[in-house]
């Protein structure tokens, strides 16, 4: 039986005074004689009603599914009821379950129903459900909604009631015969759409005929899969429409009024995302006309209750066209209720109790629109994605607020756990303002303020959006998404802050994972700035950086007259490594940019007259990328602007680039360009073969960025000696062929510290005689504790500028004391020009910093005079000590060394600077690991898994070596491998830099910059690890670097400056207990006051400790692993059949990489390994039975 119909009179009553409780509240200060209303529908729309019911002292229900058991309108509710028994219904079933749902509001008194949008809420059979039982249906008639809700019907009642409708069917079709006929009368384009339902489900838009059969097939299929009925219409598609619709209220009298219209062209398949009150430029005899339309539309079928009617309007002809009406509430009807004023759900509710518009004040003259109202669609969905949705945890939930801000949310909470069942939406997040503008910019304010995390949401989407110029101009149509890829060039929230914490979390459970790392830091305090002082004994000021140094000689003269000033200089110059070179030398590379960048105030005024500050370039950049995760270019640009006075060197390995190989030229004029413009001025120019034609590669990109192009001699071993093939007459000639070239100033690269005070007198006194006008710059490695004894002779000898290290990173494998080479000329005509107070001033933080660094000591004793003997590069033999302690070789060092030896001679003596010393290096530990003998390495060189560092440079991918290559030990390693009698790079294809900027963009989004091109053309692999990582963790450049390597005490408070003025306050407030079924623990911080929780495997409780099986050396079918190191490919799996030298994995120790082969021919048995799996030194990787063999 119907419901009764009710009288205004009757149901509304006067307020009673004020209780004491919230519930005798509602129920004396009621104006309705009803007091309790279910709402049959999920998140943010029962709260929404909620919320207005509340304020009609209504008491209210809600149902829920038992996956929505979390969900927050369940505790928005007064009461609430799960529907069905757990399991009885599906997610979505469970609000479809009518009788289900209606028998929950007989039980506990509900005396009307809500349906909110979706589900139910076009169901007429759930309308009479409700209506028999008694309870009031707030919404239309059943036979209201029957009438509307089929598209077909719908489109009817429009003709009858002369409403304008698109050309179509004149009903649902079912064959494809009839969609035929209408396109032969009508043409195309058209559309196909679903007779019942919508959200763009059995919608398809077809433009030629070939199209048409296969589309209206998927149609019919997708609506009888989404509604239940397969039936379609089809209609003329209109090209580049708005969609504008009309909120109506309707009474029981069949009083109709409208309360203007909305724009919701801006859709994504046919879903809006965001919607505008009014219509923005909307003609007014255009607006008119559809208003007083959808109202004759209305009143046509006796509509009662809130609905709204939806046009198409092409604005090229300014007409418009009928095409549904929802007899609903809409998504969107709280932008109507922002330009209004008027609370569309209470209406509905006080309606659906038997008010009239008129007793309500809604009658048409009475409504008025004042401003614009946007509405943005916040969704847990990946745009750049192709928008799937995101289900997860929401770790973080700031919402924004302030002046014309309005939040409709559903389950927007930190803590809530949005699943997969249900549709994406988060929050709507309605703006107000005076002007389309106003409310435009309050959206961007907004979305930019809101902070969600742990899932992705579409925000930077619809920021992307609402900034783009046709939207801001309102030029858009309805698939103007579709149509305008720009959009998905998104700028997406950062999400630091929870990175970070992942970060600090792991710290916290797993200790430390940088590579080499070994303990803890010495010092974790305070790291003391130090304080530079004038002549008269005051402060000088440091907040800004100096402006006197030779940087300006630079910028105002050139290159060329850059060189000319130095070479006039009375004095010898100093270039300080202490920024690259001192510490790669000593502390594996580790320093990070936030330690350069603390100290580089005060160094910009303390060593303002140096040559040059050695800070970027050779080792530092890969592994700033590959054990720092840090960005090279960006280091370069902080400290660039920094310390602007100072000219910046790097170190250049030729046709290298900064790789250990060469790669094609354009390559490295490509590098060279964005290091030039990025901050770096001059470039150190070396090869590590003295090859003059890899040498003139980057010669030649340095001079054509317009960087100072230091052309360089790498010299190896002893000249005074008259066996060395290395001799006087060779580096003389070799300085002729660089000035050849017109090279700005003349490099002496001594990287093992073997120059000798009297030879640096006779080769700078040879070079300085035969080119008296040429700057020359000496570096060396104070490896023997020479260092200061030779480049005083340099200096004496004509040498225009040499290199030091700050006292507390000076001597042994660095570079000699600044301090040490100031004081050893002082009195003479070669004083470096600076201050000794401010360099021992600087110095007291890097005897602080090195202690933070402490995990990464080298823990040399003192000078090694050996070194006259090995010839190991000073950054080299500390990297090899670490090396060899890796590789389970520390025991043997004085057998590497002397391998060292073996090694060189064995390759021919060649020059041994990065990356031929990484050759000569890697050899050495393979014959150590091994136990091979020089004698050995010779006689078995055809059967040897060689370090793949050594067959490059057997092949020639490292230039050409001086006095050519060792024969016949070069065929037999090579084993067929081809050989280049050239440089390299003349065999290489250039490099496409669209295509590698094509598919950065398409890996990782964004933009991409040329750097980040620079990047991958020299590491792929080590750039897109760092990648990886960063994607993880974020930019922890920002982190002090005593909490980058070591976690916090429990209760310490500490801050991070994400950017300037940006700092978090964090604290480490517990680590919880070990869960046994997934292995992690919680980490729970404080951050800004909050606290925050992050989940942690804990890789200590899930190691396992494998036993590996060894090879027997007896055995030649058993193949094991020549030296410890990680698996990083096979390229054999069990049954594959192999020849002689095929390759069946590749071996990662460190930076050396190797390939395993077959040692002879047969089929692979037994792979006892797999894809990164760690082995020791002999660890069995696999069998090769020889055929016959185990059959």
């Amino acid at each position: 039986m119907a419901a009764a119909e009710n009288k205004y009179e009757d149901v509304f009553e006067e307020e009673e005074e004020a209780p004491r409780t919230i519930s005798h509240i509602r129920a004396n200060s009621t104006i309705m004689s009803y007091s309790k209303i279910l709402v049959a529908n999920r998140g943010e729309i029962p709260i929404r009603i909620f919320r207005t019911a509340h304020e009609l002292s209504l008491h209210t229900i809600a149902v829920f599914s038992y996956e929505d058991r979390l969900s927050m309108h369940r505790q928005k509710a007064d009461e609430a009821y799960v529907i069905g028994k757990r399991g009885q219904f599906s997610p979505i079933q469970a609000y479809l379950a009518q009788s289900e749902i209606v028998k929950i509001a007989l039980e506990h008194g509900a005396q009307m129903i809500h349906p909110g949008y979706g589900f139910l809420s076009e169901n007429a059979d759930f309308a009479r459900a409700v209506e028999r039982a008694g309870i009031i249906w707030i919404g239309p008639s059943p036979d209201v909604i029957d009438a509307l809700g089929d598209k077909v019907s719908a489109r009817n009642v429009a003709l009858k009631a002369k409403v304008p409708v698109v050309p179509g069917t004149d009903g649902p079709v079912d064959t494809f015969e009839e969609v035929r006929k209408f396109t032969d009368q009508h043409g195309f384009p058209v559309i196909i759409k679903a007779a019942y339902g919508g959200g763009g489900r059995g919608m398809r838009i077809v433009r030629q005929d070939s199209e048409l059969q296969e589309s209206f097939e998927r149609a019919t299929s997708e609506a009888k899969s989404a509604f239940g009925n397969g039936t379609v219409f089809v209609e003329r598609f209109l090209e580049k429409p708005k969609h504008i619709e009309v909120q109506i209220l309707g009474d029981h009298l069949g009083n109709v009024v409208h309360l203007f219209e909305r724009d919701c062209t801006v859709q994504r398949r046919h879903q809006k995302v965001v919607e505008i009150a009014p219509a923005k430029d909307l003609p007014t005899e255009v607006r008119q006309s559809i208003l007083a339309d959808a109202v004759r539309l209305a009143k046509s079928v006796g509509y009662r209750n809130a609905g709204t009617v939806e046009f198409l309007y092409t604005p090229s002809d300014n007409k418009y066209y009928f095409i549904e009406v929802n007899p609903r509430i809409q998504v969107e009807h709280t932008i109507t209720e922002e330009i209004t004023g008027i609370d569309i759900v209470a209406a509905q509710i006080q309606i659906a109790a038997g008010a009239t518009l008129e007793q309500l004040g809604l009658t048409q003259e009475r409504i008025h629109a004042r401003g614009f109202s946007i509405q943005c669609r916040i969704t847990t969905e990946d745009a750049s994605n192709n928008f799937s949705p995101d289900c997860g945890r929401i770790e973080v939930y700031r919402s924004p607020g302030g002046n014309g801000i309005r939040l409709d949310g559903g389950n927007g909470f930190s803590g809530a756990v949005i699943t997969p069942h249900y549709d994406s939406l988060l929050t709507k997040l309605i703006t107000t303002g005076s002007t389309f503008e106003i409310a435009r910019r309050k959206a961007v304010r907004a979305l930019v303020e809101f902070r969600i995390r742990g899932l992705r949401t579409n925000i930077p989407f619809v920021v992307s959006l609402l900034t783009h110029p046709e939207f801001i101009d309102q030029r858009v149509w309805t698939t103007f998404i579709d149509s305008t890829p720009e959009l998905f060039d998104l700028v997406g929230g950062q999400n630091r802050a929870s990175k970070l914490l992942a970060y600090l979390g792991d710290m916290a459970v797993n200790g430390s994972s940088i590579k080499g790392q070994v303990g803890e830091p010495k010092f974790k305090g305070e790291i003391i700035i130090p304080q530079l002082l004038d002549e008269a004994g005051n402060k000088i000021d440091t907040s800004t950086p100096c402006t006197k140094g030779w940087r300006k000689v630079l910028l105002e003269e050139g290159p060329k007259g850059f060189a000319r000033a130095v070479r006039n200089y009375k004095g010898c110059l100093l270039m300080d490594t202490t920024w690259r070179d001192a510490h790669q030398s000593l502390l594996a590379t580790r320093v990070r940019t936030i330690d350069l960048c603390n100290i580089a105030a005060e160094t910009s005024h303390a060593l303002h007259n140096l040559y040059s500050l050695e800070c970027w370039g050779g080792a530092t950049f890969d592994v700033a990328m590959r054990f720092l995760y840090e960005d090279p270019w960006d280091r370069l640009r902080k400290m660039r602007k920094l310390v602007p006075n100072i000219p910046f060197q790097m170190l250049l390995r030729g046709a290298n680039g900064v790789a250990y190989a060469s790669l094609p030229d354009n390559a490295i004029f490509h590098f060279v360009e964005n290091a030039r413009k990025n901050g770096v001025d001059i470039f150190r120019v070396f090869d590590a073969l003295n090859d003059i034609y890899q040498l003139e590669v980057g010669i030649k990109a340095v001079q054509k960025a317009g960087g100072v192009c230091e052309g360089t001699v790498c010299y190896s071993g002893d000249m005074l000696n008259p066996t060395k093939k290395y001799n006087l007459e060779y580096y003389l000639d070799l300085v002729d062929k660089l000035v050849a070239l017109d090279i700005d100033v003349l490099g002496i690269k001594d990287m093992a510290g073997v120059l000798k005070p009297h030879a640096a007198t006779l080769l700078i006194g040879s070079i300085r005689k035969k080119y008296p006008d040429l700057p020359i710059h000496v570096h060396t490695h104070d490896s023997a504790g020479t260092g200061v004894a030779s480049m005083v002779a340099c200096a004496l000898a004509g040498a225009d500028a040499v290199d030091a290290a700050t006292d507390s990173l000076s001597g042994m494998t660095s570079q000699p004391s600044i301090n040490a080479i100031i004081a050893s000329l002082e009195g003479s005509d070669k004083e470096p020009g600076l201050n000794v107070h401010h360099v021992r001033a600087l110095d007291t933080y890097w005897s602080q910093l090195r202690l933070v660094y402490s995990p990464f000591e080298a823990h040399l004793a003192g000078p090694d005079p050996e070194v006259y003997e090995h010839e190991i590069p000073g950054g080299q033999l500390t990297n090899m000590m670490f090396q060899a302690s890796q590789l389970g070789l520390g025991s043997q060092w004085l057998e590497t060394k002397k391998a060292y030896e073996q090694a060189n001679d064995l390759l021919g003596d060649i020059v041994k600077v990065t990356p031929t010393s990484k050759v000569v290096g890697d050899l050495a530990q393979f014959m150590v690991s091994n136990k091979l003998s020089p004698e050995d390495v010779k006689a078995r060189a055809s059967e040897l898994d060689f370090p793949g560092s050594v067959l490059e440079f057997f092949e020639g991918m490292m230039g050409q070596p001086y006095g050519g290559f060792p024969e016949p030990l070069r065929t037999n390693a090579l084993r067929g491998r081809r050989k280049l009698d050239k440089r390299p790079g003349l065999f290489l294809e250039p490099v496409d830099f669209a295509k590698v900027k094509k598919d950065l963009s398409r890996k990782y989004g964004g933009t991409v910059t040329e750097c980040d091109i620079a990047s991958h053309v020299m590491y792929p692999k080590v750039y897109e690890e760092y990648r990886s990582f960063v994607a993880k963790y974020g930019d922890l450049s920002v982190l002090p670097t005593k909490y980058f390597l070591s976690k916090p005490e429990i209760g310490e408070e500490f801050h991070v400056e994400l950017e300037k003025g940006k700092v978090l306050i964090l604290k480490l407030l517990a680590v919880g207990p070990l869960s046994e079924h997934t292995g992690q623990r919680e980490v729970f911080y404080e951050m800004n006051g909050e606290v925050r929780q992050v989940t942690v495997e804990d890789r200590k409780a899930s190691v396992e400790n494998v036993s590996r099986p060894k090879a027997d050396p007896g055995d030649s079918s058993q193949v094991g692993a020549p030296m410890g190191g990680v698996l990083v490919e096979l390229r054999v799996h069990d049954g594959s059949e192999v020849k002689k030298g095929d390759p069946l994995a590749v071996l990662s120790a460190m930076k050396m990489e190797m390939v395993i082969s077959a040692p002879h021919a047969g089929v692979v048995s037994q792979l006892v390994v797999r894809e990164g799996d760690s082995v020791d030194g002999s660890d069995l990787v696999c069998r090769i039975v020889k055929g016959g063999e185990g059959k």
